[in-house]
């Protein structure tokens, strides 16, 4: 079941994309079928669970952590996380450059923008992350790579709306990959979970985020 949900994705993302499985709440026997089935990048909210979760899946599985990340918790994740895609301040920056550089890592993180039409969503405005961007804080931080953005859309049936939000994070992402700088190296736009994946890639998405159309509803 798990396999054939992951292919029929995969095979809808026509190379466009890649699936991160959102395996948040789900045992790791789950995330061992989905392995299985080819899966190799999966995405958790909760530090904690994350860490607990990671000695028990192969090495070559990529840990994405897609929730908000408080900074007093990247110290259990920095030793193997592949991308932080919830990065919304420089003092978070920061703390990841300073962890990362314990491990002798470069630690690859997206910019995490708000485009929902809710309160609950967290995120950097497109005016604060333009500054972040541009901020000589950041020549210091040898240890991190801003490779792109990331964005919730709004929970609503409106395809228009959604469809608009995805559209306006496209829009920039291309204007800010024109910052150069060492440390910035666009090339990943993470938008779209299960009930809008499909529009996010239409509008340019490199990365979705899909957990319940995989493994079904959280408990």
């Amino acid at each position: 079941m798990i396999a054939d949900t992951i292919r029929l994705i995969e095979s809808e993302l026509h190379d466009k994309a890649k699936l991160i499985a959102v395996t948040k709440t789900k045992p790791v026997e789950l995330l061992r079928e989905a392995y299985e089935a080819g899966c190799r990048r999966f995405g958790e909210n909760k530090v904690q669970e994350m860490a607990e979760k990671q000695p028990q899946l192969p090495d070559d599985v990529q840990w994405h952590l897609i929730g908000h990340l408080q900074t007093n918790k990247v110290k259990y994740i920095a030793p193997f996380v592949a991308l932080i895609h919830s990065v919304d301040s420089l003092k978070l920056l920061q703390e990841i450059n300073k962890q990362a550089a314990k491990s002798n890592r470069v630690i690859d993180c997206l910019l995490q923008i708000y485009i929902a039409d809710e309160e609950t969503k967290f995120g950097l405005s497109a005016e604060e992350a333009e500054a972040l961007l541009n901020a000589p804080e950041l020549d210091a931080l040898s240890h991190i790579r801003i490779v792109g953005l990331m964005g919730l859309a709004t929970n609503t049936d409106d395809t228009d709306k959604v469809r608009l939000e995805f559209r306006g994070l496209k829009e920039l992402y291309d204007k800010l990959g024109q910052i150069k700088r060492p440390m910035i190296q666009f090339s990943e736009l993470s938008m779209g979970m299960s009930g809008d994946y499909r529009l996010a890639v239409e509008e340019g998405s490199t990365l979705v985020r899909v957990g319940s159309a995989i493994f079904g509803s959280r408990t």
